[in-house]
């Protein structure tokens, strides 16, 4: 299959997707400290959900899905916003958000294994060279500090894990929905979650025993519901139309790359050689994922 070539304004999205994304690590690291879990994610998705209604209903868009549809949707949200989130919020009240950030940049690698073996997307060596060459340079980046306790906490680890391996799963389902419109599916998705939600928290959580909560909490919450969850996906399908679910799920390896630049913009911090060698890196990784490396190699080759 003939390798999608990545153009400019959609990288400068994928770029803007890391940042808007990545901030959800730090979102969610608040956020554990004051809430459990499906009581933080309902509010992350039904927050989204409420936006993204006024907005259909300011543009005079209805919002209407068929009988066949809700079906697919309901699993939508359950693979793609549901489960993904509660594992990542458990698994952040066990391990460091840095952590927690790095695991989910095995994403690319779960998403092409699920294309590979249930869609027509066929797995290639060099993509499978570029995935690694991106997660190596995540871990290079990010340097040793970034790893330390790797292994003290299985079970948060294992679930931000699993958390990656359910996203390659739901970024290869959003595949079904790319006829219809981004802020139809993402309003459809993020009502799926509440649906899901709704009866978790009231079963597990005890909602009513959890409020007030601070100023911080409300903004953290606001945070990760409407940039990082609304505005976000809207992005994200746009994308998965465009360059397909497999090199949408780069920006999980742009994430680490757009933190150290902004705090170095910032916040003044220093950029090290190995965050240098580490950006090397991934942009060796997404200059070959998108087929362009391998193109350039072949007329020298030949």
């Amino acid at each position: 299959m003939t390798e999608r070539h990545i153009n400019t304004s959609q990288w400068l999205l994928l770029g803007v997707l890391s940042i808007v994304w990545g901030s959800s690590f730090f979102f969610f690291k608040v956020l554990v400290a004051a809430l459990p879990p499906f009581t933080l994610v309902l509010g992350r998705v039904g927050m989204a959900a409420i936006a993204l209604h006024l907005v259909m209903i300011a543009r005079g868009t209805p919002f209407r899905l068929t009988r066949d549809q809700i079906g697919p949707f309901l699993l939508l949200g359950l693979i793609n916003n549901v489960v993904p989130f509660v594992l990542i919020a458990f698994g952040e009240t066990r391990i460091a958000s840095g952590l927690a950030a790095i695991l989910n940049g095995t994403t690319p690698l779960f998403t092409v294994l699920v294309a590979h073996f249930f869609t027509h997307e066929k797995l290639t060596p060099g993509k499978v060279v570029a995935l690694f060459l991106g997660m190596a340079g995540v871990i290079v980046l990010t340097g040793p500090g970034a790893l330390h306790g790797l292994g003290g906490n299985l079970t948060g680890e294992l679930s931000c894990l699993m958390a990656a391996v359910i996203y390659g799963f739901g970024t290869n389902y959003s595949r079904r929905f790319s006829t219809l419109s981004p802020l139809t599916v993402v309003t459809a998705q993020s009502t799926a979650g509440i649906v899901w939600l709704v009866p978790m928290v009231l079963l597990f959580d005890h909602p009513w025993t959890l409020f007030p909560l601070d100023a911080k909490i409300w903004a953290a919450w606001v945070g990760i519901a409407l940039p990082s969850t609304a505005f976000a996906y809207l992005m994200f399908f746009r994308l998965i139309r465009t360059i397909g679910p497999t090199n949408v799920v780069l920006v999980t390896l742009l994430v680490p790359v757009s933190a150290l630049l902004l705090g170095a913009l910032f916040l003044g911090e220093a950029v090290t050689l190995h965050a240098v060698a580490g950006m090397a890196l991934i942009g060796l990784s997404l200059a070959a994922i998108d087929g362009r490396l391998w193109r350039r190699l072949r007329p020298a080759q030949a």
